[in-house]
């Protein structure tokens, strides 16, 4: 089981592929439809920013929950909102640009990082 660290906001792109990988925690791409269709992290769900806050209902409070965008600035926002409603909640430190730079899988093949 993957280990979050409470006193920051950020965990490291290792971190949200094993959350993925052994089910630890909820990880949610915030990014635009269009950034998503371009390419995006197999196994993520997907909640554009703009829809988080009429979504908030199905995400489950009982788990820590991992947002990922491009870059990390709007994960970062939705983690510390989330966190102020009482949920344990992280943001993917330089988001989808750095699990890519890192060389880790994105779908479809041949997908790329898009910008908003």
């Amino acid at each position: 089981m993957t280990e979050f660290d409470d006193e920051g906001v950020d965990v490291t792109t290792e971190q949200a592929a094993e959350a993925l990988k052994d089910g630890s925690a909820q990880v949610i791409d915030v990014r635009e439809q269009s950034e998503w269709d371009a390419g995006h992290i197999d196994g993520l769900r997907h909640i554009p920013m703009g829809s988080l806050q009429a979504e908030a209902a199905s995400i489950d409070p009982e788990r820590p929950v991992i947002f990922s965008c491009k870059s990390g600035g709007r994960s970062t926002m939705a983690a510390q909102a989330f966190r102020a409603a009482g949920f344990r909640a992280f943001s993917v430190d330089g988001g989808l640009e750095k699990w890519v730079a890192e060389g880790r899988p994105i779908v479809p093949e041949g997908g790329r990082v898009a910008s908003h």
